[in-house]
C-alpha cells in the first residue's frame, strides 16, 4: 500500500493524460515500418494493457500486475527482436506522443519520459539491426 501523503507521478499527470498519451502514441508504433512488425496483435487490446501499465508504472493503482502478474517486461519481451533502432523508433514514437498531448510541457513530464528512455534501453535484448 502506498502513502497517500506522497504525490506520484500518477497523481500529477492523471489518468485522462496517459489515455490521450496511449491513444496518440499506438497509431505511430503501428504505422512505423521499423515497429509494426512486432505487432500483430489488436491494436485496442495492447492499448489497454499499456493504459495500466503506465498506471502502475507512474505509481498509481496495479492495474498491470492484478490481471497479469508482475510487469517483467524484459522477459515478457524476449520473443520480439529488440534492436538498439527499434528502441529509438519507439522512444521517437513516444515524444511525437508526448508532444501531440502536451506531456513534453507537463511539469511531470521530463521525468516520465527519462524513465521511458531507461525501459527503452533495457528492452533491448539484440544487437542486431534489421
Amino acid at each position: 500500500m502506498r502513502d497517500r501523503n506522497i504525490e506520484t507521478l500518477y497523481d500529477q499527470i492523471g489518468s485522462d493524460l496517459i489515455d490521450q498519451l496511449v491513444e496518440a502514441f499506438y497509431p505511430r508504433v503501428y504505422a512505423d515500418p521499423d515497429l509494426r512488425p512486432l505487432f500483430e496483435d489488436d491494436m485496442s487490446e495492447i492499448m489497454r494493457k499499456q493504459r495500466m501499465f503506465l498506471t502502475q508504472f507512474l505509481g498509481g493503482p496495479p492495474l498491470y500486475s492484478q490481471e497479469f502478474g508482475p510487469p517483467a517486461m524484459k522477459h515478457r519481451h524476449l520473443p520480439f527482436e529488440i534492436t538498439p533502432r527499434r528502441a529509438e523508433c519507439w522512444l521517437r514514437c513516444m515524444g511525437e506522443a508526448f508532444e501531440e498531448v502536451g506531456l513534453d510541457k507537463h511539469p511531470a513530464g521530463e521525468l516520465f519520459y527519462s524513465r521511458l528512455k531507461q525501459v527503452a534501453m533495457i528492452m533491448v535484448n539484440t544487437g542486431v539491426d534489421k
